[in-house]
């Protein structure tokens, strides 16, 4: 089991984001975490990433505890995520961006930084030879020297995957990578997250365009006013007539198809 989410819940004041939430990924899953607006879905990551310490409840990552550590300890864990808002350095190359993500998990501290021994500098052309090689998988070979400000915007959401994969994740979170892209960039993104599926990457992956969850994941959990209401295959979800009501309305049903 790579992830198990139980029984978490997440108040802000009297307002509850989540209730009791229960699902569990498995180990190289592409998993699906949808529903409308305001139902949960990015609370849950924050939780899952410890930016909001949950009320109550219990995450589990490869059979250890993560409940309520640091940020930095669960990206040494494994886990990192993209954000539903662009999130990279704007004056810094793309190149640069991504080998901020390899720097993340390097040893190199304040006197290896200034001294630049052998082993320093051996890590950082690692971690910039890295950078290239996911530069060339998102499909951002020709732009490695390009500030990250100039890149179209498809392009932004491809080299924020690349950021998170250089920190070397055993799981990746995805906060609606779809957003923005044209139907040609939302193919190429589907072919690159199998891709990292292939390198036996989990990925869980909150995301509206419902063609693409359908088509990409494996198992789904749909949220609804921070409860869950229903889980499954894509297949499963599909026919699920609550979900229909709820999140599409029983006159779209069509849309989920």
């Amino acid at each position: 089991m790579a992830l198990k989410i139980k029984n978490i819940s997440k108040n802000f004041g009297g307002i509850s984001a989540l209730s009791d939430v229960t699902f569990s990924i498995n180990q190289g899953e592409i998993y699906g975490l949808i529903g409308p607006n305001g139902a949960g879905k990015t609370t849950m990551f924050n939780v899952i990433t410890n930016m909001y310490a949950p009320t109550s409840g219990e995450i589990t990552f490869l059979d250890q505890s993560i409940t309520g550590i640091k940020p930095y300890k669960i990206t040494e864990k494994g886990i990192c995520r993209t954000f539903q808002n662009i999130r990279l350095f704007q004056q810094m190359t793309a190149l640069e961006n991504v080998m901020v993500g390899g720097h993340s998990r390097s040893s190199g501290g304040v006197f290896r930084s200034v001294f630049r021994p052998k082993s320093q500098r051996v890590e950082e052309e690692t971690i910039r030879a890295n950078a290239v090689e996911l530069l060339n998988l998102v499909g951002l070979s020709q732009h490695h020297h390009m500030l990250a400000e100039n890149l179209a915007y498809g392009q932004q959401r491809r080299l924020e995957i690349a950021r998170a994969m250089a920190s070397n994740p055993k799981l990746l979170l995805l906060d609606e990578p779809a957003a923005g892209m044209n139907e040609t960039e939302t193919e190429s993104l589907f072919d690159l997250i199998k891709q990292v599926q292939m390198r036996g990457i989990t990925t869980l992956i909150i995301e509206h365009d419902m063609p693409l969850v359908m088509k990409l994941c494996d198992r789904i959990t749909v949220l609804n006013f921070g409860k869950k209401l229903a889980e499954g295959t894509p297949q499963e979800i599909q026919n699920n007539q609550e979900v229909i009501e709820a999140y599409l309305g029983s006159e779209e049903s069509d849309d989920i198809a």
